[in-house]
């Protein structure tokens, strides 16, 4: 892209900048199925399913450009007539897009074999907050020199800029896949999932919940075949299987059912029990923590999960609940930092203001 821009692209760079000088914030939207994420957004809605489509896809290189107002649903389609996947199962909850994909930086329950949405972020191509087009990283992983900027618009939630197109790595899809559950307590489930990941296991999923221990293996046939006897218990239909894993993505499962704020607990994956015993729900092979907690018991568990060199999130304030500081307080340190990359991406603060901090 160049000074001719796209007729829709030449819109919303002069939406971009008549906000910019009004000081009129602009809430980046793709399907809204983020939209219960962080702070309710404030501004006028610019609709990113304007700028959609597949750009370029090349099966044999294992990467796709893709217009960030695409469809994640028609993504997956695509990629899966060529036997290929977005290997970090981002959640969709609802009709979302390749761009909130991306913003939110969401992964599902491959995530920690896998890798995270930012670690198959290859390039970006976005406007910042002065309607200029930018361009960063390109679509193979050694045209990454320097600071990866690209990567810091997984997560970002839209403040810095808007996503106009990005360019992923894609992984195949396994040859054969089987879940396996197994009966006990969240402790011994720890010590379970801690103990296999020092083992060459094809581990591509774990999920602990209600006294059952998932975990699915993914692989060559006879890889996962002899996993699978090691470590038994009983194995779910296929259709079970998909279902079970989908549930849990979606955050269908019964578990995220509830009235209670839902926090997301990141941690290391060796610490104990948070909260009370075989209660929550439990991801990533120990790293991923979901519990539901009232409000007012939120800073405390947040402070528990600091010192554990963790984060703690409020993914879903529950019935009537509000949450000032949904993503935690950062230190001064870090929030000058956050302060000066927002200044330089978005200088007049219009791009889904008070999203993340209700400062800026």
């Amino acid at each position: 892209m160049t000074d001719s821009l796209a007729p829709v692209l030449a819109d919303w760079r002069a939406r971009v900048r008549r906000a910019a000088a009004s000081g009129q914030a602009l809430v980046l939207q793709g399907g809204g199925s983020k939209r219960f994420l962080g702070r309710p957004p404030v501004g006028d809605v610019l609709d990113t399913r304007d700028w959609r489509g597949i750009q370029s896809y090349e099966p044999t290189e294992l990467v796709v450009t893709v217009r960030a107002g695409t469809a994640l649903a028609e993504l997956e389609a695509t990629l899966a007539e060529r036997g290929q996947m977005l290997a970090f199962e981002s959640p969709h909850f609802g009709a979302a897009t390749v761009g909130g994909m991306v913003a939110a930086g969401l992964s599902g329950p491959r995530r920690a074999s896998a890798g995270a949405v930012r670690d198959h972020l290859l390039g970006v191509t976005l406007m910042d907050g002065r309607g200029d087009v930018l361009r960063f990283g390109g679509q193979v992983m050694k045209n990454v020199a320097g600071y990866d900027v690209s990567r810091l618009m997984a997560g970002a939630m839209g403040t810095l800029g808007l996503l106009l197109a990005v360019s992923l790595k894609v992984m195949p899809l396994p040859a054969t896949e089987r879940t396996l559950r197994l009966s006990m307590s969240q402790a011994e489930a720890l010590r379970t999932m801690n103990r296999w990941a020092g083992q060459p296991l094809p581990v591509s999923a774990t999920c602990w919940v209600d006294g059952l221990l998932h975990v699915r293996l993914s692989g060559a046939a006879s890889a996962v075949e002899a996993a699978a006897v090691k470590i038994g218990g009983v194995v779910l239909e296929p259709a079970a299987q998909q279902a079970f894993w989908r549930a849990l993505r979606e955050q269908t499962h019964p578990f995220f059912a509830g009235g209670h704020p839902l926090w997301r607990l990141s941690v290391p994956s060796c610490e104990e029990t948070i909260g009370a015993a075989d209660a929550g729900l439990i991801e990533w092979g120990g790293a991923l923590r979901w519990l539901r907690a009232p409000m007012e018991e939120g800073a405390a568990l947040s402070d528990h999960v600091a010192r554990q060199h963790g984060s703690a999130v409020c993914f879903r304030t529950g019935d009537g609940a509000s949450c000032d500081a949904p993503f935690g307080r950062l230190s001064p340190a870090l929030g000058g930092l956050h302060r000066r990359l927002k200044a330089a991406f978005d200088p007049a603060g219009i791009f889904n203001r008070t999203r993340m901090y209700p400062d800026w």
